[in-house]
């Protein structure tokens, strides 16, 4: 909470408050903040802005460049920086607020977001998780909690789990010591003993899959999503899986259905032309 003649404010870009729950970049005003930076005036310009909340036409708001958001029992919850945002197909994310997202779900001691580029047009989010003790989280059921909250676009398209994260000496994350997500291999641990794909249909999608996904092995068990995939991917899909087996698949069902009940017989309409 804000210490005795401070105020905190939850701001969205555009200088709005923001509602409670909702993350925003901190604000800091009151008589302990300052009319600016030393000698500085065009990062005082930048940070320090007029107060719309003051009567004291002299009164500013300190910009912090953190991200945060006032919790249901006031308490301001601090999200991380601003500028640990990404931009993935077209959408700037903050990898914070994923990252309060996943701390809050079952079984999840801490995590922190990265991204991963198999190629320069493939941007993918990457989850590095550390489980409670005892606690062993499912992927597939942290996506569907994600899903609930969080936008398709934010969703981690790989969920690696570590005994620990890495440090720095100094206790800072050593972000270079995290594995490849594909060297991890963040499903592997959920699998468990099925078939493989043996139909034609199986091997076609199978084989479709491999290509995008860069993996090696496709299971009936397994989920296109849960597998590293993410909406543009799962569009190319459909494309292939149409091009090849003259098949329509509807994007969503690459969401919820594993390749098994994909290419089951009646599945897909045929192509018609």
């Amino acid at each position: 909470r804000p210490i005795a003649n401070t105020q905190v404010w939850i701001l969205d870009p555009q200088g709005q408050l923001c509602p409670i729950g909702t993350p925003g970049e901190i604000h800091i005003g009151g008589a302990g903040v300052t009319l600016g930076y030393f000698q500085r005036p065009e990062l005082t310009a930048e940070r320090f802005i007029p107060d719309p909340f003051s009567v004291d036409p002299q009164a500013r708001l300190y910009k912090t460049g953190d991200l945060g958001r006032w919790r249901h029992d006031g308490q301001l919850e601090h999200l991380g920086r601003l500028d640990h945002q990404v931009k993935i197909r077209g959408f700037r994310i903050e990898l914070g607020e994923i990252e309060a997202a996943l701390r809050e779900q079952a079984g999840v001691a801490t995590c922190v977001l990265t991204t991963y580029a198999p190629t320069p047009e493939d941007v993918r989010l990457v989850a590095y998780l550390v489980a409670k003790p005892g606690a062993a989280p499912n992927p597939a059921d942290l996506r569907q909690a994600l899903r609930a909250r969080l936008p398709d676009y934010m969703v981690p398209q790989h969920l690696v789990p570590l005994d620990a994260l890495p440090l720095l000496p100094n206790g800072k994350l050593d972000r270079a010591a995290l594995p490849a997500p594909q060297a991890a291999a963040p499903t592997a641990h959920t699998r468990q003993a099925s078939r493989l794909p043996s139909t034609p249909q199986e091997q076609q999608i199978a084989a479709i899959w491999r290509e995008l996904l860069g993996v090696e092995r496709v299971q009936l068990t397994d989920n296109f999503f849960d597998l590293g995939g993410h909406s543009l991917l799962a569009m190319r899909a459909v494309i292939a899986i149409e091009q090849q087996l003259g098949w329509r698949i509807a994007p969503r069902r690459l969401i919820f259905e594993s390749l098994g009940q994909l290419a089951r017989p009646g599945a897909a309409e045929p192509h018609t032309v």
